[in-house]
């Protein structure tokens, strides 16, 4: 027997039976009995907006899926260009595929010189490296007017490749530029991550060599940042997408939603609360004045998430390997200590606030050598492809342009005053 509920209006005595569908109902069929009733729903919390076939995720069991591969396995045997073609193909790729998919984005991995010199150039001198990489993704579409071909499949797939390729170049483009150092050119002889280290680091040697253990880790975090279902950067990317808009000006909206804190600043937030905790000893007062209520415990806790979080045990063991190139990360005594006492606390282990993936990546980063102002950045890299896979799955099914209803509260009609005759 199928599964459904039965609704009632009250007003009326009408009712009408809808079938549950892969866990959701209709709100079309409500809409038969109960017209003109909008659900009130702040934030989207329990509405969703999209089927798609892309990223499984159940927070109550910390589980995450890319097209069915459970997270774990791809962050040990996969790599962040084979991820990438996963979720935008929906397999995993052959030799020849993958070969050929790999080159194609390592030839577009270049960025147009007016891109650099006129457009990135024009910035001040402190500007925020999140801000140029949010204006020069929406840049593109000025340099790409293809781009607005998004129903030619061929056009469709070069934008694609661009966006994924060309994101690591504005993004050390932009920690360059905001450090007063010189654009360092793309080494296709290098492979992803190890290139982007390259551009990132580069001064006067004729080759950068990035460390294989971090390129490996930094690998990884693209991994677990790729996608993560309908999240804000994702349903912006999702809205602006369904009117139609370029890749490029619908990826600049992504982009602008991970630029706020409470999206793309959350590692930054942790690495702050780490700071300001200062030491071990701390760590108890800490946590003592968070359960009274001042202060925020970053980096724990999860919108969906209601268990560990799956991302958040295999970085706790990149860090680890990162460590030992690195040096240890001086907040690391205090992170690992901060985690210890929350998880025996019965105040936090009721409240279900467990580690999540932003409080150690911030860690890796920052004994990586990257600012603080780079974390939002370094999370846009990996997750354009999880951005694109989405635009492309709404365009596929012909998705309506997103226009979602409000419930008014402001005032009835009434008729305009003249100036002279309103009160102070």
């Amino acid at each position: 027997m199928a599964e459904s509920i039965t609704i009632i209006d009250n007003r009326t005595g009408n009712s009408l039976e809808i079938p549950v569908v892969n866990g959701g109902i209709s709100a079309s069929e409500w809409q038969k009995v109960l017209p003109g009733i909008w659900f009130f729903d702040p934030g989207f919390v329990s509405t969703a907006s999209c089927e798609s076939a892309i990223t499984y995720l159940d927070g109550e069991k910390g589980i995450l899926r890319y097209r069915g591969y459970p997270i774990e396995q791809l962050a040990e045997q996969s790599t962040y260009l084979e991820v990438a073609y996963l979720l935008l193909h929906g397999e995993l790729p052959t030799a020849e595929s993958f070969e050929e998919w790999r080159r194609e984005i390592t030839y577009h991995t270049f960025i147009h010189e007016n891109v650099r010199k006129r457009f990135l150039d024009g910035f001040h001198y402190d500007a925020h490296p999140m801000g140029m990489f949010v204006s020069a993704v929406a840049a593109l579409s000025t340099f790409y007017l293809d781009a607005k071909d998004i129903f030619d499949p061929e056009s469709r797939h070069k934008q694609i490749i661009r966006l994924i390729a060309k994101m690591p170049t504005l993004a050390a483009a932009a920690h360059r530029f905001s450090v007063g150092m010189p654009f360092v050119y793309p080494d296709n002889s290098l492979d992803f991550t190890s290139n982007f280290l390259s551009m990132m680091w580069k001064i006067a040697e004729p080759r950068f060599d990035a460390n294989p253990v971090l390129a490996r880790a930094l690998d990884i975090l693209f991994i677990l940042h790729a996608d993560h279902e309908q999240n804000c950067s994702t349903t912006a990317m999702r809205v602006v997408g369904s009117s139609h808009s370029d890749p490029y000006s619908a990826a600049a909206a992504a982009c602008a939603a991970l630029y706020g804190p409470r999206h793309g600043g959350a590692n930054e937030a942790v690495i702050r609360m780490l700071t300001q905790i200062g030491s071990i000893d701390e760590v108890p007062g800490f946590v003592k004045a968070v359960k009274e209520g001042h202060g925020r415990l970053q980096g724990f806790g999860h919108r969906v998430y209601k268990s560990y979080d799956p991302r958040a045990k295999i970085i706790k063991r990149t860090a680890d390997e990162v460590f030992e190139v690195t040096g240890k990360n001086p907040l690391l005594d205090i992170a690992l200590k901060l985690e210890e006492i929350a998880l025996s606390d019965e105040y936090f282990v009721s409240r279900r606030l467990y580690p999540n993936v932003d409080f150690y990546s911030g860690l890796i980063y920052q004994a990586m050598g990257f600012p603080l102002e780079m974390f939002p950045v370094l999370f846009a890299i990996p997750r354009v492809s999880g951005w694109l896979a989405h635009w492309e799955e709404l365009l596929d099914e012909e998705a309506k342009i997103a226009r979602p209803r409000q419930l008014y509260i402001g005032p009835d009609e009434r008729d305009y005053v003249p100036m002279e005759r309103r009160g102070s």
